[in-house]
């Protein structure tokens, strides 16, 4: 609004309004040019990385985990400059809504679907009173997630005992166990092993997710599970090298021919 001093009103609470809605005006257009100078300058540190990967010297280019890490960074900021501005426009955020509906994909069948129907407070017809009847539906999908819980395995043995001679007792023996008088189940092992080894979770920060659920376990135990483990997977290891190392010297087809019959001994 570029009033001239032809158009400008004579009367003083008119002239006031006019000066706080230019003001008004300014301050808006004063944070835009801030938000916008903050997303350039993320944009050139981009920029300036992706330069220095791409043509600085070996000992000067930025190692992927870090530009990732920067790509997240600046990714977040837009969207959280997004979902500021769609509270402020309900028309911005419908149509984001429908561009988000069209480009996001459809997501894997094997996954379960939980159905909730979500029903009217009142299905009497609001003209005549009548009941309805259902002529359709609108079906969404979003993807959700159950956090990881822990739980503990109780194993019972029930020991059994003739009444009529009361000297033979029967119980089943006590199942193996990876780390005799250990805590952790072979599943809670090999957890934590894909935790640190697939996901580089370290055991420290493995040890505060545990807290956040109420298990106290120190690192230390951590690794001690984690050298049980490796212990029981190495001979799976050895076996896998040695095979790797005969197919390189002798070719691909005997070195088939030697796993084949490898297996074939260690069945019978």
């Amino acid at each position: 609004m570029n009033p001239t001093a032809a158009t400008l009103p004579e009367d003083v609470a008119a002239l006031r309004a006019l000066l706080l809605e230019a003001w008004s005006e300014r301050d808006a257009e004063r944070a835009e040019n801030a938000r916008l100078a903050g997303q350039n300058d993320r944009l050139r540190h981009l920029i300036r990385q992706l330069q220095r990967m791409q043509f600085g010297r070996r000992s000067e280019k930025l190692d992927p985990d870090q530009l990732n890490l920067g790509l997240e960074d600046l990714e977040q900021a837009l969207a959280a400059e997004e979902a500021d501005q769609e509270k402020a426009d309900p028309a911005l955020r419908r149509s984001r809504a429908e561009k988000r509906r069209a480009g996001r994909g459809s997501l894997p069948d094997h996954l379960p679907r939980i159905e909730v129907v979500i029903e009217p407070d009142d299905t009497a017809c609001p003209c005549c009173g009548g009941a309805m009847h259902v002529i359709g539906e609108d079906r969404s999908q979003r993807l959700d997630v159950i956090p990881a819980q822990y739980r503990v395995l109780v194993t019972r043995r029930p020991k059994y005992a003739c009444r009529s001679c009361q000297e033979a007792v029967v119980q089943a023996p006590a199942p193996a166990r990876l780390i005799e008088g250990g805590l952790p189940t072979e599943r809670m092992v090999a957890h934590v092993l894909v935790a640190k080894y697939a996901d580089h979770t370290p055991l420290y920060r493995q040890c505060q997710i545990l807290v956040r659920q109420g298990i106290e376990i120190d690192r230390a135990t951590l690794a001690f599970w984690v050298g049980y483990g490796a212990a029981e997977v190495k001979p799976l290891w050895r076996l896998m090298r040695d095979e790797l190392s005969n197919g390189m010297q002798s070719g691909p087809r005997s070195a088939s021919k030697r796993g084949s019959d490898s297996l074939s001994m260690q069945i019978r």
